[in-house]
């Protein structure tokens, strides 16, 4: 009678397996990479080398930290279904740009890290010191180079906000206004597009927000310049970035929609070139490529558990048969 008896433990242990590796475990108890403190409501999930924010966070977490991670995109749902959060930091990873409507689910978010690390002002042991506590690698760093329209407006309770030593050169036209509880924002370490008027906002804000938010005033110009001293004849260019859609001359529309195929030259375009004309960005619902080998892997996985769970149920009706 050994037998039917081992055979339910194999089924028990599998089917747990299969489980867990439905559900994608997050914390370490739970076989994940994560630090989750269940008392506190904190996950620590920096320091990983994760290309990808770990499936399944406690929906009642309060903390999130990612930072010093290798995480070059994020998902527009990257933190659906946490509306709990008060603090999250990404600070230290390979970010360039951010989704729009990404941070709309956190109605409670008190603080929000984008920052990237920085040695000035340190001694050689002092940044060593900071390099060996903190597992900062110097190809793992933020360089956030644009912001999508209303980025933060779903984030009415935010009062701490570090934007900080990226390259930032402008902000969208009424990125902070909603932001009426905000009493730290850090600016400094951007390199400030200050001969655009697309800084003119920026540096009205901070005039009126001077002496109410921390910080606000060390934002610099690449001239060094202060950003809030800067006036409209000076900020008097309309400038076009990477990420700004242009539209293309009617003019050109017109003259393609007149002429036949055969009459139109062949521009020797570079596609890269092309793209940013357009203000061209990745689809953000399409998953990068270490998620999509993380989904082949939980794939497999699933597969795999299914097989060992259909053997180990044919072993347990075998032996019932013989007994």
């Amino acid at each position: 009678m050994m037998g039917p008896v081992l055979a339910a433990c194999l089924l028990i242990i599998l089917s747990t397996a299969w489980i867990s590796q439905a559900n994608g475990a997050t914390c370490k108890k739970d076989g994940g990479v994560c630090t989750c403190n269940d008392q506190t409501k904190n996950v620590d999930c920096s320091s990983k080398g994760l290309t990808a924010i770990p499936s399944n966070i406690p929906a009642d977490t309060d903390r999130l930290d990612l930072q010093s991670n290798k995480l070059s995109s994020l998902p527009r749902t990257a933190f659906y279904g946490l509306s709990k959060l008060t603090y999250l930091t990404l600070s230290n990873n390979q970010l360039q740009t951010l989704p729009a409507g990404v941070f709309d689910e956190l109605k409670n978010l008190e603080t929000l890290w984008l920052k990237t690390a920085t040695s000035s002002g340190l001694s050689h042991e002092e940044c060593l010191t900071a390099y060996l506590s903190s597992h900062i690698s110097a190809w793992s760093q933020n360089k956030l180079q644009s912001l999508p329209h209303g980025v933060f407006d779903e984030l009415t309770e935010l009062k701490t906000l570090h934007l900080n030593n990226n390259q930032l050169r402008r902000v969208p036209e009424g990125a902070f206004n909603f932001l009426e509880k905000l009493t730290r924002l850090q600016l400094y370490g951007n390199p400030w597009d200050c001969s655009c008027n697309d800084i003119l906002y920026l540096s009205k804000w901070i005039r009126e927000k001077e002496g109410k938010v921390n910080g606000i005033e060390s934002a610099t110009c690449v001239n060094k310049k202060a950003v809030l001293e800067i006036t409209e004849e000076e900020a008097a260019e309309d400038c076009v970035y990477p990420n700004t859609t242009t539209a293309i001359p009617t003019t050109i529309i017109t003259t393609l929609a007149s002429s036949n195929d055969d009459d139109i030259p062949e521009l020797p375009v570079p596609q890269e070139n092309f793209q940013k004309f357009l203000g061209y960005q990745e689809p953000d619902h399409l998953p990068t490529q270490p998620q999509c080998l993380m989904s082949i892997s939980g794939y497999l996985g699933l597969m795999m558990s299914l097989v060992l769970t259909s053997a180990a149920i044919l072993y347990v009706i075998h032996f019932l048969k013989k007994a």
